[in-house]
């Protein structure tokens, strides 16, 4: 088997690779010019080395390229991992490899926005105050203290139906807790400053919509996943 290891931002795992294996330094959240030389054509397996937000920064390439159908993506966390919470990756770094190099790619889905962004763990809004749409479920109007958005792993493989999840936090003392779930979430109001898996907006937003892309990632996930 080949592939290509990305180290992201300068990771590193500790241990030799395997066979086949092909280990790329890149910057953190690596771009089209760190991204797209390293496709090749036909089927190909990548493992990021990284973070959360270097591993949506690769998605985007895939997406930006038309390759999310043929090309596997395996995941090492290097801190922290929303995504790995997530899809049930293993915690420890060695287990995480094996799982990213060998084990088999399940379609998950892809969330944008209306930016240009993608999201595969974990979507941020702090204090949002406006109006909120999930699908056609009015889900916040007036303030709240976070709002948060995941891909919905319950979700099946119609991409015009379902693939997010929702939770809005209300009370700073007292917090009471709103869950949906659907293809699309829709925000306005006062501005506010989006995270996407751990990066922030580059500028405040005062409309915002998270949606399910038409195509999945093809993420690498170990047998026992959810």
């Amino acid at each position: 088997m080949r592939g290509l290891v990305l180290l992201c931002g300068g990771a590193e795992l500790g241990f030799q690779l395997p066979e086949g294996a092909e280990a790329e330094k890149v910057p953190a959240r690596p771009g089209k010019a760190d991204v797209d030389r390293l496709l090749t054509s036909g089927p190909q397996r990548l493992v990021v080395v990284g973070q959360d937000g270097d591993l949506a920064a690769v998605a985007l390439r895939l997406l930006r390229k038309d390759r999310l159908g043929d090309i596997a993506v395996g995941y090492v966390p290097t801190a922290h991992s929303e995504i790995a919470q997530l899809w049930g990756l293993p915690r420890e770094t060695s287990a995480s490899f094996d799982t990213a190099w060998s084990a088999e790619p399940r379609d998950v889905p892809l969330i944008r926005d209306d930016a240009g962004g993608v999201l595969l763990g974990l979507g941020v809004v702090r204090k949002p105050r406006g109006v909120a749409y999930c699908d056609d479920t009015e889900a916040l109007r007036g303030e709240a203290e976070l709002l948060e958005v995941r891909p919905d792993p319950r979700a099946g493989s119609d991409t015009s139906s379902s693939g997010l999840s929702v939770t809005i936090t209300r009370g700073r003392l007292l917090k009471r807790r709103t869950r949906l779930a659907g293809r699309a979430f829709q925000l306005g109001g006062s501005e506010v400053v989006p995270e996407r898996d751990g990066v922030p907006c580059p500028r405040p937003m005062s409309r915002w919509t998270w949606y399910r892309h038409t195509h999945d990632f093809r993420l690498v996930l170990p047998p026992t996943s959810v």
